[in-house]
């Protein structure tokens, strides 16, 4: 769709591409404001959860076994938090809604990344809205490349 922000993603968007496959892409988040924040976006564009085919909700369930594992394994998350939710898309006059699904990981202990240590405040509590994201540029590439290494092992 032309005017959707998902559908036309630029090149330096899907900087970020942790895997994709027929009908799902997997992003570091541009927020860290939980280590190893993801984003799965739907390839194809659907306006709600309900639209999506059979196999493309058998492949989410692939994909979400393989992102928690990830992040569970590479990084030490305890959990994962997921959440579709579309209210930004109807703060516009005309909205266009794109499905895709946040995951925020839970950690119990700090996690360190390159020289800094990183503590989820909130574990054990819902996650928090507006949270700044504390994760510095060079961080960022080491758990992008933790994460893709992690995930084209297990191809």
């Amino acid at each position: 769709m032309s005017n959707c922000e998902w559908c036309n993603l630029s090149d330096e968007d899907r900087k970020y591409l942790l895997f994709d496959d027929e009908y799902w892409a997997a992003y570091l988040a541009d927020e860290q404001d939980y280590i190893g924040r993801c984003i799965l976006v739907l390839k194809r564009h659907a306006g709600t959860l309900s639209e999506l085919s059979g196999e493309e909700w058998t492949d989410l369930q692939l994909i979400i076994r393989r992102i928690e594992g990830c992040l569970k394994i590479a990084l030490g998350a305890d959990l994962c938090n997921w959440t579709c939710l579309l209210n930004n898309f109807y703060k516009d006059d005309d909205p266009n809604p794109h499905v895709h699904l946040h995951c925020r990981p839970r950690y119990s202990k700090p996690v360190v990344i390159g020289d800094n240590t990183y503590t989820d405040e909130e574990f054990a509590h819902h996650y928090a809205l507006k949270k700044c994201s504390r994760v510095s540029d060079d961080d960022r590439q080491i758990i992008y490349r933790k994460m893709k290494e992690y995930l084209f092992s297990i191809l």
